[in-house]
Order: C-alpha cells, then sequence, then structure tokens
C-alpha cells in the first residue's frame, strides 16, 4: 500500500529537480535578454543586437574564434582520436599514462599555464607568426582531459577489438580500420568532443587575454567596457549558438541510427 505512495513522491521530487534546474540555468539568458533588448528609454529594441554588425573588429575575433575551433576540431580529429585508439587497440599498458597526460591541463591553472607558454609564444610570434591562430595548439592541450574522457567511455562502449579483428580479417587497411569502421561507431564521444572544443574555444579569455591576442572574449570584454549591451547580446549569442549544436548534433545521429535500422530491417 506504501509503494504508490512512496512512487509518487520520488516523481513530485525528481519534477522539483528539474524545475529548480530549469530556472538555474533559464534565468541569467532571460536576464541577459532583458538587458540585450533594453534601450535608454526604457523601452525594447534590437539596437545592441544590430551593433554586433557595425563592430568590424568584433566580427574580426568571432571570426579568428571560430577558425580557430575548426582547427582545433581538426587537430582532434586527426591526432587525437587516433592515437586513443591505436592505444586502445594496441598498447593497453598505455592507457593509465595517456590518461595521466591528458588529464594534466585540469591540475594546471590558467595563469600558470600562460606563464610556462609564454616564453614560447613570443618565440613563435617572431620567427614563425605573429597569428593569433597558433592558440589551437594550447587550446587542443586544454581540451584534452574532456575529448579523452568523452572517446574512453565511448570506446569501453563498444567491443573495439572485435571489429578490428574482423575488419583486418576482411581484408581492410589499417586506415580503413580506424576511419571506416571504428570512428563510426564512436562518432558520439567524437562529436562531443568537437562541441566541447567549440565552447572551449569561444569561451576562453585568460590566456589570449594575457598573451595579447584578440579572440571574441577579449574583443568582448573591450566592447563592454563601452556598451554592455553589445557585450551581453554576444555573449548570449555565442551561448545559443553552443546550445543549438548540443541539440542538433543529438538529434542528426538519432535520425541517422534510425535510418540506419530501417534499412537493416
Amino acid at each position: 500500500m506504501n509503494k504508490p505512495k512512496t512512487g509518487g513522491r520520488v516523481k513530485i521530487w525528481r519534477r522539483t529537480i528539474l524545475v529548480l534546474v530549469a530556472l538555474y540555468l533559464l534565468l541569467p539568458i532571460v536576464a541577459m535578454i532583458n538587458f540585450s533588448t533594453k534601450t535608454f528609454s526604457g523601452g525594447r529594441g534590437l539596437g545592441s543586437w544590430r551593433a554586433i554588425f557595425q563592430q568590424p573588429d568584433l566580427i574580426a575575433a568571432i571570426m579568428t574564434s571560430l577558425e580557430l575551433a575548426a582547427i582545433v576540431i581538426g587537430l582532434i580529429f586527426f591526432l587525437v582520436v587516433p592515437t586513443v585508439v591505436w592505444v586502445h587497440l594496441k598498447l593497453p599498458r598505455l592507457r593509465r599514462p595517456l590518461e595521466l597526460i591528458c588529464l594534466l591541463p585540469l591540475a594546471i591553472p590558467g595563469i600558470v599555464l600562460v606563464v610556462g607558454i609564454a616564453s614560447i609564444y613570443r618565440w613563435i610570434s617572431i620567427h614563425i607568426s605573429e597569428s593569433p591562430l597558433t592558440l589551437a595548439a594550447v587550446y587542443s592541450m586544454l581540451i584534452l582531459p574532456y575529448t579523452y574522457r568523452s572517446l574512453s567511455a565511448s570506446l569501453h562502449s563498444v567491443d573495439v577489438h572485435t571489429l578490428a579483428e574482423a575488419s583486418r580479417t576482411l581484408g581492410a587497411s589499417t586506415y580503413k580500420m580506424l576511419f571506416g569502421v571504428i570512428l563510426p561507431t564512436i562518432r558520439a564521444g567524437v562529436m562531443s568532443g568537437a562541441v566541447i572544443s567549440i565552447a572551449l574555444v569561444l569561451g576562453e579569455y585568460t590566456i589570449s587575454s594575457l598573451l595579447n591576442f584578440q579572440t571574441m572574449q577579449v574583443e568582448i570584454s573591450l566592447v563592454g567596457q563601452t556598451d554592455g549591451g553589445i557585450a551581453v547580446a554576444i555573449s548570449l549569442a555565442s551561448l545559443l549558438f553552443v546550445f543549438l549544436l548540443l541539440v542538433a548534433i543529438p538529434t542528426s545521429m538519432h535520425r541517422e541510427n534510425k535510418e540506419l535500422e530501417s534499412e537493416t530491417a
């Protein structure tokens, strides 16, 4: 007799927690919308949002950050993913050392990291390039903990060894085995790493600011000193962009899985 009452209480608590979490996440966004659409006269308008496209330095910084995100995703796809998969398949004794190395950026504060790499970037700016795109190397290192964990979880959820042995038995090359057989099975982890990369690159401020590179967050900080509405508007736009990616990627993957199931059926 007490089971239905207990189940009803659990449902109430679950819904209460979901509502509280939703309010915690949505209230700042609502406040940002309210601030970015408020005019000096007390009315409402989209002047701050239109002004984004009238800031050439801000547009250039946004494009730089998007280019950095694309480069970081490429480094993840062509360097990190094959390395993690190969260690998982062929060098299982190196899993723990590799995991320790990938988790090191979590233990190193950003300001300490900047002090360590400042001299390296000074040499790079003198002898190679002053482009902010060189930050891709640092950003790739910063996202290693999150990328490694997402890839590791995907690899442990699939029998990768059987897939690798089957593909090699059928005559597949190493390249075909990695990118044609194993990679599609762990694409959820790869896409999660890509989304995290975009979010980190678009939101990173400390390293780029201390190294005097004009990225999106640095430019937002500069714009915010003269017009807070524009700064809040572009910050909200970047949040919505990452949120749309988080929603769109699982949805597209779910559709592809349904199509594959219907084809096999």
